[in-house]
C-alpha cells in the first residue's frame, strides 16, 4: 500500500533531499505531472534478502555462459533512460536524471549494467548509503538482462559487506528473484542498522 507524502521531515527534490529521504525510508517518484514529486514510504516494504537471492536454472545457465558483460557505474544515465523507456509511461523525469546524475558524481548513486556486443541491454540503478542499497528500477532489452544485472548487484553487495537491498515493491519479476515483503517498522530498523556500516560500493 502506498504511503502518502511525508510531512515529518522537510523534503526537497535535490541530491541532499533525496539522500535525507532514503535515510528515513522514503523515496521520491514523479507524479502524472512530471514537475510534481511525490514522496512515498510503503508499508509493507519489499526487500531481496542477500542470503536468499534466487537463481533459477535458466538464469544460472545464462550466468555460466557469460552471455552478458556486467559493468558498474559506466552509464548511469543510459540505465535510467532504459528504465524510463516504457510504453505505459514512466515516473523517471528529466529532473530525476539530473538529480541522480549529481548523486552519482558524489559517489552515492550507482548503476549495474548488462552489456552485449557493445550495447547496453539491461540494468538497474539506485543509491548506496552505508550498508544499504536502495534499488530504484530496472530494465531489459534482451531476455534475462535485468535479472543478470540484479545478480551482479547482489554479488557486489555480498562482497562488500552490505546488509540490505531495498526494492520498494514486490513485482512478479522481483518475486522470481526472491523478493519478499516485511513490515515497515522492521524495514526501518534494518535500514538504520545498515546505515552505520562502513561499506563502499565502488
Amino acid at each position: 500500500m502506498l504511503a502518502g507524502r511525508s510531512t515529518r521531515i522537510p523534503l526537497e527534490f535535490t541530491p541532499e533531499g533525496v539522500e535525507l529521504a532514503y535515510r528515513h525510508a522514503i523515496f521520491p517518484m514523479a507524479m502524472e505531472d512530471p514537475a510534481e514529486i511525490g514522496w512515498f514510504r510503503p508499508d509493507p516494504r519489499a526487500i531481496i534478502p542477500l542470503s536468499a537471492f534466487h537463481v533459477s536454472r535458466s538464469l544460472a545457465k545464462t550466468i555460466r555462459r557469460g552471455v552478458f558483460d556486467i559493468r558498474f557505474d559506466t552509464d548511469l544515465e543510459g540505465v535510467m533512460r532504459g528504465c524510463a523507456d516504457r510504453p505505459e509511461g514512466t515516473w523517471i523525469s528529466e529532473e530525476f536524471v539530473s538529480v541522480y546524475s549529481e548523486l552519482y558524481r558524489r559517489g552515492k548513486a550507482h548503476s549495474v549494467e548488462a552489456w552485449r556486443d557493445g550495447r547496453l541491454v539491461g540494468g538497474t540503478y539506485g543509491l548506496a548509503l552505508g550498508g544499504a542499497f536502495m534499488a530504484e528500477s530496472m530494465f531489459h532489452y534482451e531476455t534475462d538482462a535485468s535479472k543478470v544485472a540484479v545478480w551482479g548487484l547482489v554479488e557486489r553487495l555480498r562482497e562488500r559487506g552490505f546488509a540490505l537491498l531495498d526494492v520498494q515493491y514486490v513485482t512478479p519479476h522481483l518475486a522470481t528473484l526472491g523478493a519478499i515483503e516485511i513490515p515497515g517498522i522492521v524495514y526501518y530498523e534494518a535500514l538504520q542498522q545498515a546505515l552505520t556500516l562502513p561499506c563502499r560500493f565502488m
